[in-house]
């Protein structure tokens, strides 16, 4: 990377979800797998991505789409062995590309053998120790430990049956009932996601995407959710004694590798803690993906974002999109172009066209900003969200869970278009037994790789442009940045003394500042003037008068 005086890579990086069940399936079962991605890591290479982020790949029973895990140590067969992903890891490493496996800290499958022995073993089972098993309320046990609402929406407790079949204790899931919580008071559990992190640095891992960062640490008092107290579950500072034993962990390894949360934290300064120095050394940024298409709001994200940052010495990250939101195309469609679950719902229109217009400037403004940017599978296509698919193919347990009110997860999870003019679209070999795991739209035809990569003005074009320049551009990536004077909605900053990214949120044409050349606009201009909803990367005239 150019940007190596930046300091270790995940500061800057270009960092590419794969999602495995939907980007590539190798053997033809309609089911994307390890195979499938090996067979397309030139398409990545060619992208320029730096690391790839591989969702979870471990057996499972898929109650939540792997995130209910068996074994956190080998690959459930659907997607191919242990040796498989540690060729993968290998190939990518020849090709330039690092690698970044999901570790699930918070919860595990019903399925793994802990939670087997817990449920075989009865009330005095040791293992019951390794969860959160309670007796139910009530005079007969039979009402829930607490009144405690999932994740998913519903309640957390399921109660158990013992050996004798006589109804016995509650066990916490904060999310399905398939996914018992880990005890992380307890010392074993703390031993064994030590060992886990080894397994898989040892295996020439570059990081670990932690799932659901800020939950793993609960209140043993099971006190009810009150707005005055601090939250039962959610952001106990127990979880940074847990985190600076991982980060000693990774910085054991060559290397520089990496620890990056999923911590959805709408207070910045509790976010920025995750990512104290001996803590974590990245986190999701959900406050900007979860933003309004707007100049304001987009502006005050930012700042809020970078200054929080800027207390821990900690990268930005910027993240649009991923397996669990509407994908951006489609939000910046609608009238309202924010994203919250509590707002996600069918049936609310998105002009395409306009979202896609966004989207291309969001690329730009996204992979402008200072550190490092995600790019989630199906972005560089420009792939909407996919929101007609039957109720009984619908997999996501949000669906049944929010009583059939959330449509889930599945609408950005669809397989990935590759090539040719109808489902699937490349995703499968040709004379593959079976059809994708979820229906691709007919329409697609146009959004395939194959289609946009011999077009100069496809979003796949974009992409491969945009991130070639910032691979080569020594002021992109980590580093400072300074607001330029701009109309009123537009966004204009200056990265180094010789780069501007300019972005017209407001609804009529602005005049470009001077510069020297375009570097690349999102979309045509207007001669010297900057269309709505695009975007522009400028090289300018040099350092501003001090």
């Amino acid at each position: 990377m150019s940007r190596a005086d930046h300091g270790p890579w995940w500061r800057g990086a270009v960092i590419y979800q794969v999602y495995p069940r939907s980007f590539a399936d190798g053997n033809g079962d309609g089911i994307g797998d390890i195979a499938g991605i090996r067979s397309r890591l030139d398409h990545l290479s060619a992208l320029g991505v730096d690391a790839i982020w591989f969702s979870p790949w471990y057996p499972s029973p898929m109650a939540d789409a792997g995130y209910d895990v068996a074994d956190y140590r080998d690959i459930d067969p659907v997607f191919g062995t242990l040796a498989e992903a540690e060729a993968l890891i290998s190939e990518a490493h020849a090709l330039g590309i690092r690698t970044i496996v999901d570790v699930v800290p918070n919860h595990c499958s019903d399925a793994h053998p802990w939670f087997r022995a817990a449920l075989a073993g009865g009330p005095d089972a040791p293992e019951r120790e390794l969860f959160w098993f309670r007796p139910g309320r009530g005079p007969n046990g039979d009402q829930p430990p607490t009144d405690w609402v999932g994740e998913f929406g519903g309640g957390t407790w399921t109660r158990t049956t013992d050996p004798d079949g006589t109804p016995g204790d509650w066990y916490l899931h904060l999310f399905t009932a398939e996914q018992p919580d880990f005890n992380w008071d307890h010392p074993r559990v703390r031993a064994e996601f030590a060992d886990i992190l080894r397994f898989w640095f040892d295996r020439g891992v570059d990081g670990i995407r932690i799932d659901s960062a800020g939950l793993l640490v609960k209140d043993g008092t099971l006190p009810e959710t009150r707005p005055d107290r601090p939250h039962p579950f959610r952001d106990l500072d127990g979880v940074h004694e847990i985190y600076r034993d991982w980060r000693r962990i990774a910085d054991e390894y060559p290397g520089d590798r990496a620890l990056i949360g999923e911590v959805w934290m709408p207070d910045r300064q509790r976010f920025a803690n995750y990512l104290r120095p001996d803590e974590l050394h990245a986190a999701f940024n959900f406050d900007f993906l979860g933003c309004a298409w707007d100049a304001s709001a987009l502006r005050e994200s930012i700042d809020g974002t970078l200054s929080a940052h800027a207390l821990v010495g900690a990268p930005a990250t910027w993240v649009l999109s991923n397996h669990d939101v509407t994908r951006h195309v489609t939000r910046y469609g609608r009238e309202d172009t924010t994203f919250s679950f509590a707002k996600k719902r069918e049936g609310i229109f998105s002009d395409l066209e306009l979202g896609t217009t966004r989207a291309r400037a969001a690329a730009l403004l996204s992979l402008a900003l200072p550190g490092a940017a995600y790019v989630y599978q199906g972005e560089e296509l420009g792939l909407p969200e996919v929101e007609d698919i039957p109720p009984e193919l619908r997999t996501d347990p949000m669906w049944p869970r929010s009583g059939h009110v959330d449509p889930g997860r599945d609408g950005c999870r669809v397989p990935l278009p590759w090539s040719g003019d109808e489902p699937p679209f490349g995703f499968s070999p040709d004379g593959a037994t079976a059809g994708p795991w979820l229906p691709q739209p007919a329409d697609w035809k146009g959004r395939t790789a194959e289609a946009q990569a011999g077009d100069p003005h496809s979003m796949l074009a974009l992409y491969r442009t945009a991130i070639g320049i910032r691979r080569t551009e020594r002021s992109l990536g980590d580093g400072p940045m300074r607001w330029l004077d701009a109309p009123a909605d537009v966004l204009a900053f200056a990265r180094g003394d010789e780069f501007a990214c300019v972005v017209n949120l407001s609804g009529a044409p602005v005049p470009l500042p001077a510069h020297r050349s375009r570097l690349l606009a999102s979309g045509p201009l207007e001669g010297d003037r900057l269309p709505p909803d695009t975007a522009v990367w400028l090289r300018t005239d040099g350092a501003p008068p001090a």
